[in-house]
């Protein structure tokens, strides 16, 4: 099973924290790109807020990829680790 792990590696999307974006737009954001139901969003939003980012979203390199490109869009700063 190890070697299926290593095959396939999750990666997270990590949104940062900004002074420029009010929560009802990264609410918003998190809503319409990454597919949160409000109550997810709204506590990333809050997370981010208070610890300076959050993983947002997990999943393969290309998934977050074509996510972290819509955010960039929507002028949010976010960056994908390991």
């Amino acid at each position: 099973m190890k070697g299926a792990e290593t095959k396939r590696q999750v990666y997270k999307l990590m949104l940062s924290n900004d002074d420029i974006h009010t929560f009802e737009y990264v609410i918003d954001t998190l809503v319409e790109v990454c597919g949160h139901t409000h109550e997810q969003a709204e506590q990333c939003a809050y997370l981010v807020h208070l610890t300076g980012k959050c993983d947002v979203k997990r999943g393969s390199l290309k998934e977050l990829t074509t996510v972290l490109t819509a955010l960039s869009k929507w002028e949010l700063t976010a960056s994908i680790e390991r």
